[in-house]
């Protein structure tokens, strides 16, 4: 009943910069927390950024200055600006939301994928 689906991805060079997308839709109670987690070839998925409700972020630190996480409550959406792109932030993205309905779960988007060229 709950979707995250997750756009913005794509291929860029080193230096550029890439806005992700994620939208909530269908079933849905209370957004709680809202983040990005991303998961490289060969590793573990890896917390990239996190925003709750009440607008405080936290960062991996690899990323603590080049990205941004954002969100819109009133269109169900987190985004994620990402500048100053460098090779190691290649990665499947995906989109997580903890959501409150008859109980609180975490849903995950599908992944998108960014690949930072050099």
């Amino acid at each position: 009943q709950v979707q995250l689906v997750e756009s913005g991805g794509g291929l860029v060079q080193v230096g550029g910069s890439l806005r992700l997308s994620c939208e909530a839709s269908g079933s849905i109670g209370r957004v709680n927390d809202m983040g990005w987690y991303r998961q490289a070839p060969g590793k573990q998925r890896e917390l990239v950024a996190i925003i709750i409700s009440g607008g405080s972020t936290n960062y991996a630190d690899s990323v603590k200055g080049r990205f941004t996480i954002s969100r819109d409550n009133a269109k169900n959406t987190v985004h994620l600006q990402m500048n100053s792109l460098k090779p190691e932030d290649t990665a499947v993205y995906y989109c997580s939301a903890s959501i409150a309905t008859i109980i609180t779960r975490k849903y995950w988007g599908q992944g998108t994928q960014v690949t930072v060229s050099s």
